[in-house]
């Protein structure tokens, strides 16, 4: 049962950070991580997980639809400096995607405060602060 939980948590990991398309990619991308396991075991976790599939066909967290949804529609640019991320969106939309921000839960962000339509997100380093910024890229369709 651990095994399982543990895989699953590197799942939440990679589908979160990368543009996963099919279950080959996911197991590719799980073997990469040290976890050996067939697309069947990973189409079981697929379903226990329930990850969904974008227009765009890229997995996603049943719980990420709403925040992919917000970033999506009003996220307008993303740039980071060092271990701030900032965002622009359409006017208005500043808090209601900050607010989707805080309830993903990202382990990355430290914090954020949010205006009409900008956002600051502080992270604890570079590192995380480009993981930030690469998965909302992700979200809003970009690389």
């Amino acid at each position: 049962m651990r095994k399982r939980t543990e895989r699953q948590e590197a799942i939440r990991s990679i589908v979160r950070r990368e543009r996963v398309k099919t279950q080959r990619d996911l197991v590719s991308h799980l073997a990469a991580a040290g976890y050996r396991c067939t697309q069947a075991t990973v189409s079981r976790d697929i379903a226990d997980m329930g990850l969904r599939k974008l227009p765009e066909g890229v997995y996603v967290l049943a719980e990420d639809v709403h925040l992919q949804r917000m970033i999506a529609e009003l996220v307008e640019s993303v740039v980071r400096s060092q271990q701030l991320v900032i965002v622009k969106t359409t006017a208005g939309g500043g808090q209601g995607v900050a607010a989707a921000l805080d309830a993903a839960n990202l382990d990355e962000i430290v914090g954020s405060i949010a205006g009409d339509d900008t956002i600051m997100i502080v992270t604890d380093n570079d590192a995380d602060a480009d993981t930030v910024r690469a998965g909302i890229e992700k979200f809003r369709g970009r690389s």
